[in-house]
């Protein structure tokens, strides 16, 4: 998809979107107020139709958090990425999407369990590969682990 033909229709959600032609297809840069309706649109509007999340991967930098949701619309095959950006990485909390995409249930909980993202709205936030007594998430940087077996 045309950087100028998905201006046309996310430009109305908000003029601090910024969308660019990546390597492989374009991205769309969003802060994480405005995630949610940017992804209705995307999902909703006929002539777009990204109805496939196939992909929802956290990042932490030094400074913020990161999150990026890889879309596809089905119909005509069309891939784009999402980046949302959460500023408080101590306690980042984003709307969740999966109201709109049903696949995003489990990545919200890799990410929750792993990075600590609270997704708003989410049906059943929880743990899923550690128990609800395991301390901290363990794919942060600042993460600790005195028990790491192999070194």
């Amino acid at each position: 998809m045309e950087v100028a033909e998905l201006l046309q229709y996310i430009t109305p959600i908000s003029d601090d979107i910024e969308v660019k032609a990546g390597k492989q297809y374009a991205e769309i840069v969003v802060s994480f107020e405005k995630l949610h309706p940017l992804m209705t649109v995307l999902r909703q509007t006929p002539a777009l139709q990204f109805d496939y999340l196939f992909n929802l991967t956290a990042i932490d930098f030094a400074d913020r958090m990161e999150l990026n949701y890889h879309l596809q619309a089905t119909g005509s095959a069309q891939t784009i990425m999402v980046k949302a950006v959460l500023p408080n990485r101590t306690e980042p909390e984003i709307q969740s999407v999966s109201d709109l995409y049903l696949g995003a249930e489990f990545h919200e909980l890799e990410a929750y369990d792993l990075f600590g993202i609270v997704f708003i709205g989410h049906p059943k936030l929880r743990r899923i590969f550690l128990t609800d007594e395991w301390q901290g998430f363990p794919m942060r940087k600042d993460y600790s682990d005195d028990h790491i077996v192999v070194r």
